[in-house]
C-alpha cells in the first residue's frame, strides 16, 4: 500500500485527551482483579503521568485520580475530564501563555475524539489530525486504549463518525483510526522541510479539557531530543518515549493525539504529554515523521514490532492477581494452579461458556496457566475470531473444558 500522503494543503491542529487514571473495577474489586482479554491488564494511565526529562528518565509521583485514591510523593494535580463546557478563552495558572478558541486555520484538519470504554463504565475525550480525505485519523493510543466505541466530530463542520480502529502502538503510543462512510474531508498540512529548531514558534490546537471546543496553545520549542517516561502504576508498566519535541506551552488534559503546529501551520509533531502542577508546564510531541512511519505499517497491515493490526482478542474474564487459589469444596482440600477468576463479563465468550467467579483457568488449547500474567500473555497470540479451548476448574472443583469463540476487545 502507498504511504499515507495528506492531499488537502490545510493547516491541522494539536490535540488534547483526559489525563486522569482509569483502572477496572467492573466488579467492584479494584486492585485486586484485572480484566482479561488478550491485550494487557489493566488500562495504562494518560497523559498527565508522563514526565518530562533531556538525560535521564524522571517519573512524576502517583497522582491522585478522579476517584480520589490516594496519591504518594509531592502533590500534582491531575486534570480531570472536561466537563464540556464550551469555553472562548481558557485561563491558565501556570507560566505560560493562556490558550484561545482556535482559528479557522488551526482547526482545519483536526478532529475531536470522544470514547466510550464499555468495561469500565467510563467515558474519554482526545484529538486527532486527518491524514485521508476517505478518513484516516493520527492519533496518540492511549486517546483511544481500552475504548469499546469511538466517535470522531469533525472540528471545522462539527460533523461527526463512527470510528474503528485500524490499528495501534502502544509501545510508541500511536493509533490509527478509520472514519466510516467518509470522503472529501480536508486534510491536514504536514511539515516538508523538517526544519524544526529549538526557539521556534509552535501552536498546540486540541479538545481542551474535553469540553467539545478547539482551544490553540501557543509556545516554544525547547528541545528536539526528550524522553519522557510514564509512572509505574498498579498493573501497569512504566513507558518511555524517546526523540520527542520538547515545548512550553499550556497543554492540558485533552490535547493527546493532535497535532503541533509550526510558525506556518504545518504538523511538525503529535501532542503527547505534559507536566502539570507546576509554574510552568512543559509538553511533549512524537515527531511527525516517527508517527507515519507507525501509521504507515499499520495501514499496511504488518503487525511486526509493537504494532497491533484491529482489535486484539477477548476473553472477558476478570481474575485474581494470585497464582492460584483454593476450589472450595475440593476433594483432600488441594489447590489448583491457574488463574483464578475473579468476576466474568456479561456477554463475552468466557460467560457464554459458563465460566464463572471462583473458577480457575488451567489450560488454553492445552497449554497450562500458572498465573493471570500466563493468560494473558497465551490470549495475546490469538487473533479475534479465532477458536480456542479453555479448561478450568470450578469453585466446586470440577474440571470443565469449552471451545470458545475469541471476541473484539478494547482497543490495544
Amino acid at each position: 500500500m502507498d504511504d499515507i500522503t495528506p492531499t488537502t494543503p490545510t493547516a491541522p491542529v494539536a490535540a488534547k485527551r483526559p489525563w486522569y487514571r482509569r483502572r477496572a473495577t467492573i466488579f467492584g474489586a479494584a486492585g485486586s482483579a484485572l480484566v482479561i482479554g488478550a491485550f494487557a491488564a489493566g488500562i495504562p494511565v494518560g497523559a498527565a503521568t508522563l514526565s518530562p526529562t533531556t538525560t535521564a528518565a524522571q517519573t512524576i509521583p502517583q497522582q491522585q485520580d478522579s476517584s480520589g485514591s490516594s496519591s504518594s510523593g509531592s502533590a500534582q494535580q491531575v486534570s480531570p475530564f472536561g466537563s464540556g463546557t464550551e469555553q472562548q478563552q481558557q485561563s491558565t495558572t501556570s507560566g505560560n501563555e493562556a490558550s484561545t478558541t482556535a482559528s479557522t486555520d488551526e482547526a482545519s484538519g483536526v478532529v475531536l475524539v470522544n470514547t466510550v470504554l464499555g468495561y469500565e463504565n467510563a467515558e474519554a475525550a482526545g484529538t486527532g489530525i486527518v491524514l485521508t480525505s476517505d478518513g484516516l485519523v493520527l492519533t496518540n493510543n492511549h486517546v483511544v486504549e481500552g475504548s469499546t466505541e469511538i466517535t470522531v466530530t469533525i472540528g471545522s463542520t462539527g460533523q461527526q463518525y463512527t470510528a474503528t480502529v485500524v490499528g495501534t502502538d502502544a509501545e510508541n503510543d500511536v493509533a490509527v483510526l478509520q472514519l466510516e462512510g467518509a470522503s472529501g474531508l480536508t486534510t491536514a498540512t504536514i511539515d516538508d522541510d523538517d526544519d524544526a529548531a529549538v526557539g521556534d514558534d509552535v501552536t498546540a490546537v486540541g479538545n481542551s479539557e474535553g469540553g467539545g471546543v478547539l482551544m490553540a496553545a501557543d509556545g516554544t520549542i525547547t528541545d528536539l531530543d526528550s524522553t519522557v517516561t510514564t509512572q509505574s502504576e498498579s498493573t501497569v508498566s512504566s513507558e518511555t518515549l524517546d526523540g520527542m519535541i520538547q515545548i512550553s506551552a499550556d497543554v492540558v488534559s485533552g490535547d493527546s493525539g493532535g497535532p503541533l503546529l509550526d510558525d506556518e501551520g504545518e504538523v511538525i509533531g503529535i501532542d503527547t504529554a505534559a507536566s502539570s502542577g507546576s509554574a510552568t508546564t512543559v509538553a511533549y510531541a512524537i515527531p511527525i515523521d516517527d508517527a507515519l512511519d507507525i501509521a504507515n505499517q499499520i495501514v499496511s497491515g504488518d503487525e511486526s514490532g509493537s504494532v497491533t493490526i484491529g482489535y486484539p482478542a477477548f476473553l472477558g474474564v476478570q481474575v485474581s492477581s494470585e497464582t492460584g487459589m483454593s476450589a472450595y469444596g475440593y476433594q483432600n482440600g488441594a489447590s489448583v494452579t491457574g488463574a483464578s477468576v475473579a468476576g466474568v463479563i456479561e456477554g463475552t465468550p468466557a460467560a457464554d461458556a459458563g465460566i464463572a467467579a471462583g473458577d480457575v483457568i488451567t489450560s488454553v488449547d492445552g497449554v497450562a496457566v500458572s498465573s493471570s500474567d500466563d493468560l494473558t500473555q497465551i490470549l495475546a497470540s490469538y487473533d479475534s475470531g479465532d477458536q480456542v479451548t479453555i479448561a478450568w476448574t470450578t469453585a466446586a472443583g470440577a474440571s470443565q473444558t469449552a471451545t470458545v469463540t475469541l471476541a473484539d476487545g478494547p482497543a490495544a
